[in-house]
């Protein structure tokens, strides 16, 4: 894990941002999927993970995820302990959560956003998902939701690398989430990125 004191996020806009990252000199690798979701079978996730993590050079390669630990930011610990750099983008409104960062995250920037992230009415990206395309070189998810189903269409768009790994959602919390609010129970766990493999190009 990181050493030394708890990390202090840093407020950034995207031109600062892409002035860091190209002051790393590195290939950004991004990680998508589910957060608050979670993974019904998260090792079976972190599986998937390590196999990518595998095929880059942690000399090289700097990880990007989503700065918390929660779903998919279960990722930080495994690219840690192969001695990547890592790093996680987030958008404002998780400074006014408490969110708690991963960690073995080692840079968080905040961008501005009174979102998540994803895209507006017209499909545009907001803030915080723009960064994260703006500054990736290539970008994988393992499931996720209509956020990574934004930032990983964005990044096919951008003509940049991009692939997705099927993965369910957890299915009991999902359920409860249901029972929760109302409404009638899920039938059906798979990302709306779709249930089949893919890679771009």
């Amino acid at each position: 894990m990181r050493p030394g004191p708890p990390i202090e996020p840093r407020r950034v806009t995207l031109d600062e941002l892409r002035l860091w990252v190209a002051g790393r000199g590195k290939h950004v690798l991004t990680f998508l999927g589910y957060s608050g979701a979670g993974y019904e079978t998260p090792d079976g996730m972190l599986a998937d993970a390590e196999a990518v993590l595998a095929s880059h050079d942690p000399d090289r390669v700097i990880v990007n995820v989503g700065a918390t630990a929660i779903g998919i930011g279960a990722v930080y610990v495994p690219a840690r302990q192969r001695g990547f750099e890592t790093l996680g983008i987030v958008s404002s409104r998780a400074l006014k959560g408490n969110a708690r960062w991963s960690p073995a995250v080692d840079h968080v920037f905040v961008i501005e956003d009174d979102t998540w992230g994803g895209t507006d009415a017209d499909g545009h990206l907001h803030p915080t998902s723009a960064a994260i395309v703006a500054v990736s070189d290539e970008l994988v998810a393992i499931g996720g939701g209509d956020i990574s189903r934004a930032e990983l269409w964005a990044g096919r768009g951008a003509g940049k690398p991009c692939r997705f790994i099927p993965a369910e959602f957890e299915h009991e919390l999902a359920l409860r989430w249901a029972r929760e609010a109302g409404r009638s129970a899920p039938s059906h766990f798979a990302s709306v990125i779709g249930e089949a493999a893919w890679r771009f190009p």
